[in-house]
């Protein structure tokens, strides 16, 4: 039997814990009171990193709040950093894309993402700079690339051949995002050898499924896909 490499918990929308065995806990784009998320969601324990990919609410989520209570160090691209900052956080650290960090052991690359990034929980609101994907690289070795909200793109190419993720967390909701079929064709740029996805089923518009996504990816790539539940810590080799 394969020892685990990660342990991967899902929270419904696009908020995820990576956490290393024994090791560092990273959690992304914290919305942990959504439609899907589980009962006690936001009771995570320990946090070393919260990164968080663009400045929309549902997105920024629950970062003040979780940062005030457990001290872990708050990953931004540079206007959200800012923002948050503002929001009485210390612990921040502004970055751009095509930058790297490194951090309790773990290396967070900033890669692009297309969508909209205005800070909408505020009225009016603000501006968020853009919006961003990381690559987390783990002292095991790991990566994992979230892409945040995003529209397909061709450079997703480069992020697959330049950093090479293991799991690939990709968008298929459709309508804010890429659906489905978009996501599959990001799989086969990308060439994770798994592949989760997010940012659908919170809401009724939100259509996309992994499981259409699936179906749109070669044979060969089907069994990549790995289906999870909110709140289902799920070890990953």
């Amino acid at each position: 039997m394969k020892t685990p490499k990660l342990s991967v918990t899902w929270f419904g929308h696009s908020a995820f814990l990576l956490e290393l065995p024994l090791g560092v806990c990273v959690l992304i784009d914290p919305w942990l009171d959504n439609p899907k998320a589980p009962p006690g969601a936001k009771e995570v324990g320990k946090i070393e990193l919260i990164l968080i990919t663009h400045g929309h609410g549902d997105h920024i989520g629950n970062t003040v709040e979780l940062a005030s209570k457990t001290g872990a160090k708050v990953v931004a691209i540079h206007e959200v950093s800012l923002y948050l900052t503002g929001k009485g956080l210390t612990n921040v650290q502004g970055m751009n894309k095509g930058g790297s960090l490194k951090s309790d052991g773990v290396t967070v690359t900033m890669v692009d993402a297309r969508h909209s990034s205005d800070i909408d929980n505020e009225s009016p609101p603000l501006p968020g700079g853009e919006a961003a994907g990381y690559v987390v690289e783990f002292a095991n070795g790991y990566r994992v690339y979230h892409a945040g909200d995003t529209a397909l793109f061709g450079d997703m190419k480069l992020i697959g051949e330049v950093h090479k993720p293991d799991l690939a967390l990709l968008p298929v909701g459709d309508l804010f995002t890429m659906g489905p079929r978009e996501a599959a064709r990001a799989c086969e740029m990308i060439k994770p050898k798994k592949v989760i996805g997010m940012h659908y089923g919170t809401f009724p518009l939100l259509t996309g499924t992994p499981e259409q996504m699936r179906k749109h990816l070669p044979q060969a790539m089907r069994s990549r896909v790995v289906f999870l539940e909110p709140g289902v810590s799920t070890a990953l080799t």
